[in-house]
């Protein structure tokens, strides 16, 4: 596949890391994937590069990463088959997706099997970048937070924000941390109507349209975890957003 570079450009590092954060980055374009890991590298990750989803998928295996870049159309395993494998060994890291494709069914595929993000080619590095700090800051807990209590009583539920957890009497689910953050913003407005726009600032830092189509694929799974207490529900506000209630 070819793409257009003209979003690339290199730029000076402002990031200096005691401990390089490690990116899992799968790119079957070889001139594309050679741009964007040298940017990441001169920004201070370590990054792996592979050039199919099988080559990826056995680097995870064998190694720890803190976030994974993923394209949708790679050889051998695509970027969502790779995804859905990941998530069933770690519910936790990052999965960022490259896509060509302006098709929101695509995308809601890909945040539908756990992904966190997506970045539409061409994109710029700074974009990139940004993308990657957002992620990387809100998955690693820091020992402040460790000793900050982040548990949260919905109806029968305990969710914790921190460990990314919802318990229900003996089962506990894994959450992502999109899913993690989105419920905890539910959590600090319980009872309370929310606006679509308010949540997605809160949450996203943004509120274009394609992230507020996700928001819905957010919300769709969160009602899926609370469905064993039919006292716990979050209720569409028509023309304004949704209402966690406890009953």
């Amino acid at each position: 596949m070819q793409f257009s570079f003209l979003h690339f450009t290199y730029i000076i590092p402002f990031i200096f890391m005691q401990e390089k954060s490690k990116i899992l980055f799968a790119e079957d374009d070889v001139s594309l994937g050679f741009v964007t890991k040298d940017n990441l590298e001169l920004q201070g990750y370590a990054v792996t590069h592979c050039e199919n989803g099988q080559i990826a998928w056995e680097s995870f295996k064998q190694q720890e990463f803190d976030l994974c870049i993923f394209d949708v159309m790679l050889p051998k395993l695509d970027g969502f088959a790779l995804a859905k494998q990941i998530r069933a060994e770690n519910q936790n890291i990052p999965i960022l997706f490259l896509t060509a494709k302006s098709l929101k069914e695509d995308k809601l595929a890909g945040l539908r099997i756990g992904a966190d993000d997506y970045i539409t080619k061409p994109f710029s590095i700074e974009e990139l970048v940004l993308k990657i700090e957002i992620f990387l800051k809100r998955s690693k807990i820091t020992q402040s937070e460790k000793n900050t209590v982040s548990q949260f009583k919905i109806g029968n539920y305990i969710f914790d924000h921190t460990n990314l957890t919802l318990k229900y009497m003996e089962t506990k689910q894994q959450l992502t941390q999109r899913e993690a953050d989105v419920l905890k913003y539910f959590c600090q407005n319980m009872n309370s109507v929310l606006r679509r726009d308010d949540i997605l600032m809160n949450v996203w830092g943004d509120d274009d349209y394609f992230i507020g189509r996700s928001l819905d694929v957010f919300i769709s799974r969160l009602r899926k975890y609370l469905k064993n207490d039919t006292n716990v529900s979050i209720e569409n506000i028509h023309s304004v957003g949704f209402k966690m209630m406890v009953r």
